[in-house]
């Protein structure tokens, strides 16, 4: 199961408010998801618009969970720290990927 943290819909027409939530990459945009963690209204001005439960997110970057591009954009205005772990989490797997391979050139 493919995860992604991803905005699904909420609000009544007009007046349009987001979860971000964890859910399976096949599951339809506003349907079934697995976990809640964090919310986005963009009828609120300043820093209040976008609340994020950092350690939940943390918890399902650590399983596997990717980001699509405006969850991404979203969660790097309120936690950069998460994005900078992130990042460094890729880099070193594929540090560790290359290294294999050159191992396996060798042989």
């Amino acid at each position: 199961m493919a995860l992604k943290i991803r905005l699904r819909q909420q609000g009544r027409k007009n007046h349009l408010t987001y979860r971000l939530v964890v859910a399976d990459s096949r599951s339809p945009r506003d349907g079934k998801y697995v976990e809640m963690v964090g919310h986005y209204d963009p009828h609120v001005e300043g820093d209040k618009n976008i609340s994020v439960y950092e350690e939940r997110l943390s918890y399902w970057i650590d399983k596997g969970a990717e980001f699509t591009e405006k969850a991404r954009s979203l969660v790097a205005r309120v936690s950069p720290e998460i994005m900078k772990n992130d990042r460094e989490r890729k880099r070193e797997k594929q540090v560790k990927l290359n290294k294999k391979r050159r191992e396996a050139k060798k042989k």
